[in-house]
Formats: structure tokens, C-alpha cells, sequence
């Protein structure tokens, strides 16, 4: 047999028996499945400090990125356990947080005296707001009222104004200020107040001076803190 070609076989089963004892590289899928749990275990501890820490939006953030991301892992089984509780409880407080911003609570001198008051602005419709005005007086007393821009609104003398309280009907007795401001008074206070301690959303139709326009206007009050409106030194709650 020819020389060379002897020293050529003899080089080529070498190479075959080198690459056949080498640890052959991992497969470019076995490469991501490794990198993903990795990834996804990385991530599942993150969620489990946001848990201690009680952070639950970034811990929902957190959760919902494992579970899409990695959906078939173990880090995803673990945080569908929590993460539904997690979700609804950052939910909650998220929409009560949200309905007490929408309220505002003053002490601060006026008309000679001194006054309380817990107001907030109709959610609907946008555009120039009405507030509806908490008040307590140290010389007037107790009130309720709403108060917007421009003319105010059509009341002559006593005036009802149809209302709903969490969807129910109702009907809430008013008057417009002599003095002229661009206010509507609730005359039985102590029972819209008595009622708005209950109420999570209430709608009373107006009607504006400007162009007779009538308006429904939407408070969202499930946020109001009575705590937070202040007593007045001196006077008790109430008239």
C-alpha cells in the first residue's frame, strides 16, 4: 500500500476518534432553554422579595412578565399561585386611592370667620367643573352646596333636583342664594350627608342659567373621609 495514503487513514481515524471522545457543544435550543430558566429563576426571585417588601404593583408587573414570558416554567407555576390575590388586592387599593385623591379638605379663614370644608369635582362631564361643597362655619353653621362657573343655575325659590344614589332615584330639595352666587344649597344637609357616608357614586341633574343647558352631574364620593373634614373648636359636628 502506497505510504502516504497509509499516513493519510491513520490521520483520519485519529480525528474521528479525537471529535468522537470531545464533549460534543450544546444545541442552540438546548442554549435558549438554559438561558429562559435562567432568566425565569432570576425573575421568580425578584417577585418573591417584591412579595415581602409588600409591593404588589411591581410585584403584578413582575408576575405577569414571568407568566407571559415564560409560561411553561416553574417560576410561572409558582407565581400563578399568588399572583390572582396579588392582582386583585393591588386593584382595590389602586381604586381607593384613586376615589380619596379626587377629594380636597381646607381650614382656612372666611367671611370673618373660620371655615372646614371637604369638596370635590363632578367626574362627568368634563369641561367646566362644579364642585360639591362640604362646609362648616364657624359663624353659619353647617352646609352643602354646589358650585360652579358662570350664571349658576336655574332655581327659583325652593327648586328638586332628581338625583340617583348608586343607581337608586331620588330627589333632593334646594335653593339658590340670595346673594347670588353661582351655587345651588341643599336644604335638608344632615341627610345628604347622611346619605353620601353611604354612597359610592351620585348623579343630580341641573339646569345652567347659561342657555338653559341642562347637565347630569357625576361625583364619584366613595373616597370621602369624614376624619379629614374638620370639626370646628368650639362647635360640635352638626349645627
Amino acid at each position: 500500500m502506497n505510504p502516504r495514503l497509509i499516513a493519510a487513514t491513520a490521520c483520519v481515524c485519529a480525528a474521528l476518534v479525537v471529535a468522537g471522545c470531545s464533549p460534543q457543544a450544546p444545541a442552540p435550543a438546548e442554549q435558549r432553554a438554559a438561558a429562559d430558566a435562567s432568566a425565569a429563576n432570576a425573575n421568580l426571585d425578584t417577585y418573591r422579595q417584591l412579595l415581602r417588601i409588600h409591593n404588589d404593583e411591581m410585584a403584578v408587573t413582575m408576575g405577569k412578565d414571568i407568566v407571559k414570558r415564560f409560561p411553561d416554567s416553574p417560576a410561572a407555576h409558582e407565581v400563578q399561585q399568588t399572583l390572582p390575590e396579588i392582582e386583585k388586592r393591588y386593584t382595590q387599593t389602586r381604586e381607593t386611592n384613586r376615589l380619596a385623591a379626587l377629594w380636597v379638605y381646607q381650614v382656612a379663614p372666611m367671611a370673618g370667620g373660620t371655615q372646614s370644608t371637604a369638596s370635590i369635582r363632578n367626574s362627568e362631564p368634563t369641561g367646566d367643573p362644579v364642585q360639591l361643597v362640604l362646609r362648616r362655619h364657624s359663624q353659619w353653621g353647617q352646609s352643602v352646596f354646589l358650585y360652579g362657573s358662570g350664571h349658576g343655575f336655574v332655581c327659583r325659590g325652593n327648586c328638586t333636583l332628581p338625583a340617583q344614589v348608586d343607581g337608586k332615584a331620588m330627589r333632593i330639595k334646594a335653593f339658590a342664594p340670595s346673594t347670588g352666587e353661582p351655587a345651588l344649597m341643599i336644604r335638608d344637609d344632615k341627610a345628604f350627608l347622611a346619605m353620601l357616608a353611604k354612597a359610592h357614586k351620585i348623579s343630580i341633574d341641573v339646569t345652567l342659567v347659561d342657555g338653559e343647558k341642562k347637565q347630569t352631574l357625576v361625583y364619584e364620593v366613595g373616597g370621602f373621609d369624614s376624619a379629614k373634614w374638620s370639626a370646628l373648636p368650639g362647635r360640635k359636628k352638626g349645627r
